[in-house]
C-alpha cells in the first residue's frame, strides 16, 4: 500500500545538497506524452497513421522528434500530479536543485518545464538519443557523480535509474513495478494510491447504453414485445449495440483529450484527467469491439451484424472528421440514433415502415440540435469567443439552431399526424382515433425539451435525459397507454 503524502519525508527529501531528477511521464503528469500526440497526429491526420510505424522502425527517438515536428501538446492543461507538485514546491522553497529528465522530446519537456517554472534544467529525448531506462541512468550518473542524485519515477524503465539513485521515489507505480522495488530499500512509495476499477464506469459510459432501449422499437411496434425469443435477441442486440458503442466512447475520448480538457465538464473524463491510462484504453478498444461482434455473428441476423459494422464505421468516422463539420454532425447523430431502430429490425426480421424512419429522423435530428445547443449554451457562459473548439460552430449560431432544432421536432409531430390519418394505420388499431392525442403529447415534450435546453438545464445527451427525467417518463407512460388503449 503506498504511503500517504505526508510521510513521504526521507534523507533524500532532506538534503537540499542532492539533486531531485523528476521523471515526466505517468510521474509529473498523469499520461503519457508520446501516446498523447500520436493520437493527436491520428486526429488531425488520419489517412497518415501509417507512417507512425514507419518512423518507429527508425527507433524510438526517431519517432519521437517526427511526432513533435508535427504535433504541439498544450502543457498548461495537461493532468499534473498535484500531490507531486505541493511536494517539488516545497523543496524547491528550500534551495534543492530540481531536474526534469524524461523520455518524452525535449520540445514537450521544455514546455512543461516553461509552464511550472520549477526546474532548474531538462534532460530529454532528441533526435540523436531516447533518454528512457539505461541511456537515462548512464546520463544522470555522468551529470551528478560523485554527489548522487535522487529520482521520482513510477515505471518498469525506471528501475534501471532507481539502482543508480541514493534515494528513490515510487509515485503511483504501473503494474509490477512496486513488486520488483521492494528489493530495493531506498526506494519508498510517495503519494496516494490510483483510483482502481471506478473511472471505466465514466469511461465506458453504460449509462448510454439506454440509448439502445431504440433496438426494441420495432419489437414493440409490431405488438410483438411477449414473444420470449425475440425479446432474447433483442437483448442479445441491445448488448451488442452496447460493447460497440463503449469501444467508440473510449476512441473518442483519447482522440479528443486537447479538446476535452478545455471543457468545463469533459475535462473530468477519465483519460484527459489521467485517471485511466492512455495504453489500457488502447487496448480496450479493440476488446469490446471484438466482444460485439462475437455476439452479433455467433446469435444475429447477417444484415444486424452489417449495420453494426456501418454504425461502427460512422461513428468512427465522426470522431474522426464529421463532428468537426457544422450541421453534417447532427444529421450524422440522427443518423445514428435511426441506425439503432434499423438494427432492431434486423434483429427482428421484421420489415422497416416509412412512417418509423420518417418520424425518427426528424425527432432525432432536433435532439441532435438540442445535445448541440446545450454545448454551445454552456461554452458562452464561460465568456468563450469565437469557434467552439473542436466543433465547426460559433457561439452566435445558437438562434438559427434552436430554430432549425425545433422546427425539425414539429415536423415530427407532422410527421405522426399524417401517420394517424393513413387509411393503412386504421386497419391496424381497433380505435385509431385515439392516436390523434399522442400529436399534442409530443408537442408538449418537444417544447419542453427545447425549453429546458435555452435556459441551459440540458447537460446530458437528450435521450438519456429523457430516460431520467421524470416528466419524461410520465410523458412516455402516457404515450404507450394511448398506443395500448388504441391497439
Amino acid at each position: 500500500m503506498l504511503s500517504p503524502l505526508a510521510t513521504t519525508s526521507t534523507p533524500a527529501t532532506r538534503s537540499a545538497s542532492t539533486p531531485l531528477v523528476v521523471d515526466l511521464d505517468g510521474t509529473l503528469v498523469h499520461t503519457d506524452l508520446l501516446l498523447e500526440s500520436a493520437l493527436q497526429f491520428v486526429r488531425k491526420h488520419p489517412w497518415q497513421t501509417w507512417r507512425l510505424f514507419s518512423w518507429l522502425a527508425r527507433g524510438k527517438a526517431a519517432l519521437k522528434t517526427a511526432l513533435a515536428e508535427r504535433v504541439d501538446l498544450h502543457a498548461a492543461s495537461l493532468p499534473y500530479n498535484q500531490e507531486l507538485l505541493v511536494h517539488l514546491k516545497a523543496e524547491k522553497t528550500r534551495g534543492r536543485s530540481l531536474v526534469l529528465a524524461t523520455a518524452s522530446h525535449e520540445k514537450y519537456a521544455q514546455a512543461v518545464a516553461a509552464h511550472l517554472q520549477l526546474f532548474d534544467s531538462v534532460l530529454a529525448t532528441n533526435s540523436q538519443r531516447n533518454l528512457s531506462s539505461t541511456a537515462k541512468r548512464d546520463a544522470l550518473l555522468e551529470r551528478y557523480r560523485p554527489q548522487g542524485f535522487d529520482y521520482a519515477g513510477n515505471a518498469m524503465d525506471d528501475l534501471a535509474v532507481w539502482s543508480a539513485s541514493r534515494q528513490g521515489l515510487m509515485v503511483r507505480p504501473e503494474r509490477g513495478v512496486a513488486a520488483k522495488a521492494a528489493t530495493m530499500a531506498h526506494v519508498q512509495a510517495f503519494g496516494s494510491a490510483g483510483p482502481g476499477w471506478r473511472p471505466w464506469l465514466r469511461a465506458l459510459r453504460p449509462h448510454q447504453w439506454m440509448k439502445n432501449l431504440l433496438i426494441f422499437v420495432p419489437l414493440f411496434a409490431s405488438g410483438q414485445l411477449n414473444v420470449p425469443h425475440l425479446l432474447a435477441l433483442g437483448l442479445l442486440a441491445f448488448v451488442a449495440f452496447g460493447l460497440c458503442a463503449s469501444s467508440v466512447y473510449v476512441l473518442n475520448d483519447l482522440l479528443d483529450l486537447a479538446e476535452d480538457r478545455q471543457h468545463p465538464r469533459k475535462r473530468l473524463r477519465p483519460f484527459a484527467a489521467g485517471t485511466l491510462p492512455l495504453l489500457h484504453g488502447l487496448l480496450a478498444c479493440p476488446l469490446l469491439l471484438l466482444a460485439a461482434f462475437s455476439i452479433g455473428l455467433a446469435f444475429l441476423p447477417p444484415l444486424f451484424n452489417l449495420c453494426l459494422a456501418l454504425y461502427f464505421g460512422l461513428t468512427l468516422t465522426y470522431s474522426l472528421s464529421l463532428k468537426q463539420m457544422a450541421i453534417v454532425d447532427v444529421v450524422v447523430l440522427a443518423l445514428l440514433y435511426t441506425q439503432r431502430i434499423v438494427a432492431g429490425t434486423f434483429a427482428f426480421e421484421l420489415p422497416p415502415t416509412f412512417w418509423l424512419l420518417a418520424f425518427s429522423m426528424f425527432i432525432f435530428f432536433s435532439l441532435a440540435m438540442v445535445k448541440r445547443y446545450g454545448e454551445l449554451h454552456g461554452a458562452r457562459n464561460l465568456l468563450m469567443q469565437g469557434t467552439v473548439r473542436g466543433r465547426g460552430y460559433m457561439h452566435s449560431d445558437l438562434e438559427i439552431i434552436a430554430s432549425l432544432g425545433a422546427a425539425a421536432g414539429y415536423i415530427s409531430v407532422l410527421v405522426m399526424a399524417l401517420y394517424v390519418q393513413d387509411k393503412a394505420t386504421s386497419v391496424q388499431y381497433r380505435q385509431p382515433e385515439l392516436l390523434w392525442l399522442l400529436c399534442p403529447l409530443l408537442l408538449f415534450w418537444i417544447s419542453r425539451i427545447w425549453l429546458l435546453t435555452h435556459r441551459g438545464q440540458m447537460h446530458d445527451d437528450p435521450v438519456v435525459f429523457a430516460i431520467k427525467d421524470k416528466t419524461s417518463l410520465a410523458v412516455g407512460a402516457v404515450f404507450l397507454a394511448i398506443l395500448w388503449a388504441a391497439k
